[in-house]
């Protein structure tokens, strides 16, 4: 029968039709289906005793009579009903546009144009035909004149496209569909298409390399939700891609990203929920680029099973990344304080420039990276850190959890005994500073020692000096000279983060300018 492996739509359920026939005792033709939600159904395609289909799930089918099943509607016939292009509402035209308000009638300026540019169909760019059940594509001469324009369509059968000329955007998620899985000829119905949606359609990784010979121009491609496991490295296909989601399909280990590391223009990829418990790139040591991912700028690993700070490290060896997001990963449990979170991270990865969605100034980054030479030092001495250079030799161990320390001490210098000594954690809070405030263009204002709490924010601090110098908050600019690195000034930007988040120090001055 033709209605075999056909999708119908009863009432809003989904199902596609696995039997048609008689099902003794009672008369006439059934169909045996399988639902897409399985908790619509009542059995497995066998019914007292005899098998008339199979499902996958055991209770995911059922029978439903022939005129219960919505078939759907060709591609024109949808376009047409969806946008108000049918006979019928044509000769309801010219009612539509008033509506009565007790006595008095108001009339709908300009929609006459608007619902003429709609009857309009071959004028149509964009066009949507999603939830209108459309299940075939109809007379393909009569789309292709009725439907030059469109450059972007939400369709659901792939014929309708060989008579779309300019197709660019294509979205058919949500259809369970067949495609090819053995090599098919290419075509050049998708020559154009750079957006490509195939969530929860059901395709596999390597039938997506089989139809992506077809798509030489694609951009973006979307297979959420597709229980996707295993990838396959691509050879000579999606070489034009810039972005790849593969959210919400469990991967079965993090190695499964080096299948897809040598796309030559990938610049976002997107991993939320992937099952993802570890990231790693062994072809590259500590403090090295790899050579994988080359383009990769927006990662975006999200709800995962990441439990490890190296996979943190790991991600300084991606040579273009620039934007990270990782919330809700086991290892983000590990810190308490989410600004200490945030700020071991900015430390580890080099290059970042936003971090969950938040900007990194230079500030914020210098702040991370001195806090991160300090906390660690004492660890960097007893795993064989030395100030003396000839004698510094940290050991593999603490490299392999640390890698950008070594670099972080030439950015900055080794740490001094005398910062070690006086360390304390991130979180603590009040304690007392001593400072200097020098005012440098200033020569008649006497420099004067404050002691500040370490807590206490730049905006505070501007109020303190208004009542000493009588100068407005908003005209006075500030920095810091440590009394540990002579001659590197830092400016203090941000009115609203504490003394401690720029790593001031007792001894250090702060420098007002105005």
């Amino acid at each position: 029968s033709e209605a075999l492996g056909r999708r119908v739509l009863c009432g809003t359920e989904y199902a596609t039709v696995r039997y048609v026939g008689s099902v003794p005792p009672t008369a006439g033709i059934w169909l045996g289906v399988e639902w897409d939600d399985p908790q619509r159904g009542k059995h497995d395609g066998t019914y007292e005793g005899t098998e008339y289909f199979k499902c996958r799930h055991p209770r995911g089918g059922s029978f439903i009579r022939p005129n219960k099943a919505n078939f759907g509607v060709d591609f024109l016939t949808a376009v047409k009903n969806r946008y108000g292009l049918n006979d019928e509402q044509d000769a309801q035209h010219g009612t539509e546009n008033t509506l009565v308000f007790g006595k008095k009638t108001v009339e709908f300026v300009g929609m006459d144009s608007i619902a003429e540019q709609q009857r309009q169909l071959n004028q149509l760019v964009d066009i949507s035909v999603c939830e209108c059940a459309v299940s075939h594509a109809g007379q393909k001469e009569e789309i292709s004149r009725m439907c030059a324009s469109i450059l972007f369509c939400y369709i659901t059968v792939t014929a309708i496209a060989s008579e779309v000329q300019n197709l660019e955007t294509l979205n058919v998620s949500g259809n369970k569909m067949k495609f090819p899985c053995t090599s098919t000829s290419v075509s050049s119905v998708f020559s154009k298409l750079r957006v490509l949606a195939l969530n929860q359609t059901g395709i596999t990784w390597t039938e997506v390399l089989l139809c992506a010979p077809g798509w030489p121009r694609l951009e973006e491609l979307y297979l959420t939700s597709n229980n996707i496991m295993v990838l396959e490295r691509p050879d000579n296909v999606l070489q034009t891609l810039k972005l790849l989601d593969l959210s919400d399909n469990q991967l079965l280990d993090g190695n499964q990203l080096h299948l897809i590391a040598h796309l030559p223009r990938l610049e976002q990829l997107i991993l939320r929920n992937s099952g993802i418990a570890s990231i790693d790139f062994p072809d590259a040591g500590f403090g090295c680029k790899t050579k994988m991912f080359p383009s990769l700028k927006h990662l975006a690993i999200n709800d995962n099973k990441i439990s490890q700070w190296s996979s943190v490290n790991e991600l300084d060896k991606l040579p273009s990344l620039r934007s990270l997001q990782c919330h809700n990963n086991p290892v983000m449990d590990t810190e308490k304080n989410p600004e200490t979170l945030r700020q071991l991270i900015i430390a580890k990865i080099s290059q970042l420039e936003v971090l969950n969605k938040s900007e990194i100034p230079p500030a914020e980054r210098k702040g991370a990276e001195l806090d991160y030479r300090k906390i660690f030092g004492n660890d960097w001495l007893a795993a064989g850190g030395n100030w003396n250079p000839e004698k510094n030799n940290p050991s593999e161990e603490f490299l392999a959890a640390h890698p950008r320390y070594p670099l972080l001490c030439l950015k900055y210098g080794a740490p001094e005994e005398g910062e070690l000594k006086a360390q304390q954690p991130l979180t603590l809070k009040n304690q007392l500073l001593t400072l200097t405030i020098k005012c440098p263009d200033k020569p008649e204002q006497k420099p004067v020692q404050k002691k500040l709490p370490e807590s206490m924010t730049i905006q505070r601090v501007k109020g303190l000096l208004y009542r000493l110098l009588k100068i407005p908050g908003s005209k006075l600019k500030l920095s810091y000279e440590s009394s540990k690195l002579e001659g590197k000034e830092v400016e203090l930007d941000n009115d609203l983060k504490p003394l401690q988040f720029y790593s001031i120090e007792n001894g250090d001055c702060v420098l007002v300018r105005w």
